[in-house]
């Protein structure tokens, strides 16, 4: 069985609490906070029955990890990802939307990402097994929820990964500062895959080579780039508008 993971934050632990309450081992409170948020969580973990400890601030920043705990952190059952990315594609109806993250290892990073990629209703978010981050507690609670309802594959190759998606007819677009038209030229009604790279580094070569088709995100100002999220955002929430 594998070791319990940590979630911190109202969102974070809410979600799981709201979706898989069984799953949850224990959740770890700040007594001192008694506002009306805290005793709304609260009522909420003893409907389900969920045990209940008292802790202090600094018992909980070393079992989260970090101060942003909001007060709130609680020890969970890994839940296994029960579908895999073939068996959830089968399960789509209508056009797929994907967003594929290549080198994305910033944790802060991969949590909004998910945050947005919930947001726009992206059916699952990929990235490779080297040179990505996984989903940790910061990835969490950054994510505020979406964590737990994003579907995160890690793949072995994420060239050959695309190479799939294309023979499902998903079209692989790719964003790069040099493309020669704009995300907002490209046709993304259809089954999409929107590959997005880290900042700076943007996608490796082999992954730009294996994309259908290249865009840019416009830059009117002097800045170069956006961060990665708000670029995952600008592309899903395009898609989303197209497809009304």
């Amino acid at each position: 069985m594998s070791a319990p993971k940590v979630l911190f934050g109202f969102h974070a632990v809410g979600v799981r609490l709201k979706t898989a309450p069984r799953s949850i081992i224990e959740i770890y409170y700040e007594p001192t906070r008694r506002d009306a948020r805290m005793r709304q969580f609260l009522e909420k973990a003893a409907e389900s029955n969920v045990r209940l400890i008292e802790a202090d601030g600094m018992r909980l920043a070393k079992l989260a990890g970090s101060h942003g705990h909001q007060g709130v952190a609680a020890r969970v059952e890994i839940i296994p990802q029960t579908h895999s990315l073939d068996d959830l594609l089968d399960g789509v109806t209508g056009p797929v939307l994907l967003l594929v993250l290549d080198g994305v290892t910033d944790p802060h990073n991969l949590g909004a990402c998910l945050r947005v990629a919930d947001g726009a209703g992206a059916h699952a978010v990929i990235a490779p097994k080297d040179h990505a981050v996984g989903v940790n507690a910061t990835v969490a609670k950054v994510a505020s929820g979406a964590a737990e309802t994003v579907p995160y594959f890690m793949v072995t190759n994420l060239s050959r990964t695309l190479g799939e998606l294309k023979e499902r007819s998903i079209w692989c677009i790719g964003t790069s500062d040099d493309a020669p038209k704009t995300i907002y030229q490209a046709d993304l009604t259809g089954s999409v895959a929107l590959v997005l790279g880290a900042e700076g580094a943007g996608m490796r070569q082999l992954t730009r080579k294996t994309c259908d088709d290249l865009v840019n995100i416009p830059m009117k100002g002097a800045v170069e780039s956006l961060n990665v999220s708000v670029a995952s955002g600008v592309c899903l929430y395009e898609a989303l508008r197209q497809r009304g």
